[in-house]
Parts: C-alpha cells; sequence; structure tokens
C-alpha cells in the first residue's frame, strides 16, 4: 500500500442547505472559493436531519415540510493554506458555524504528477453535490 502521511488541519462548515449567497448555493460558492484558493480538496455532505442556532429541527422525513436541510462543507489542507482561506469564509459565512481540528492525512494512490498531496499543497479533485441529486460531480474526493 503505497501512500503519504501528514498533519493536516480539517474545516468543516455547517451551513443550511438553503443558504445562498448571490443567488446561488453558498455551499458551491465555498467549494469555488477554495478549489479557486489552491487548497487540496473539498466535499458537500447533506445531512438528514439536525437543527442550529434556531433550535428548529430540520429534517428530510417524508411528512416533514423543511427543505433546509443540514449541510456539512469539509476541506482538507495543512494548517497554513486552511487559516488563509479563512477570511474568505467569514466574508461568505454570516449565519453557521466552522469548526477547525487537527487531522493526519493518508493519501492513497492518485494522479501522476503528484496533485491533490496536502503536504506539496497541489490542487485535488474537488467533489460537489452542486446540483442536489446526492451524488458526486466533478471528480473524486481526497
Amino acid at each position: 500500500m503505497s501512500g503519504s502521511t501528514g498533519a493536516a488541519l480539517r474545516l468543516t462548515v455547517h451551513l443550511g442547505e438553503c443558504d445562498t449567497w448571490h443567488h446561488k448555493p453558498l455551499y458551491a460558492e465555498i467549494v469555488h472559493r477554495a478549489r479557486a484558493a489552491g487548497l487540496a480538496g473539498a466535499s458537500v455532505f447533506r445531512g438528514i436531519e439536525g437543527f442550529g442556532a434556531s433550535s428548529v429541527v430540520h429534517t428530510q422525513r417524508l411528512l416533514s415540510l423543511s427543505e433546509d436541510l443540514p449541510v456539512a462543507v469539509v476541506i482538507v489542507d495543512t494548517e497554513e493554506r486552511v487559516r488563509g482561506f479563512l477570511p474568505q469564509l467569514e466574508e461568505l459565512v454570516t449565519g453557521g458555524l466552522a469548526t477547525l481540528e487537527p487531522c493526519e492525512v493518508i493519501r492513497y494512490g492518485g494522479r501522476a504528477d503528484g496533485g491533490g498531496d496536502v503536504r506539496a499543497g497541489g490542487g485535488g479533485d474537488v467533489r460537489t453535490d452542486a446540483d442536489g441529486d446526492g451524488r458526486a460531480d466533478g471528480g473524486s474526493a481526497r
């Protein structure tokens, strides 16, 4: 099993699915800005139930009227690069919660050019569910 390991920082941004930035999903804007900033990777995960500061429970259960499901955007890269991205995040997120956790990256395989290696600072493929169909579009998460 070949791969590389290293210390990294995981940024998780907790949002509502209906949160927007200039009439487009906020989670999509965060992912696209993370890619433009050269971060190693970002993924969007849709929750099936949750609540936040409002204490309103949002759920995907059939009989519920809620459509604003919880969403988590997860970004992993070196601490320096993630912390460098935080000012952009502060501009975008007016309501929500962001957490930072140290983590260890174990990278298996990947592209021959070394892209996507967190320690090298390369930009990996970005995986999103921008169209809301539950399937990732645009590559594989790293």
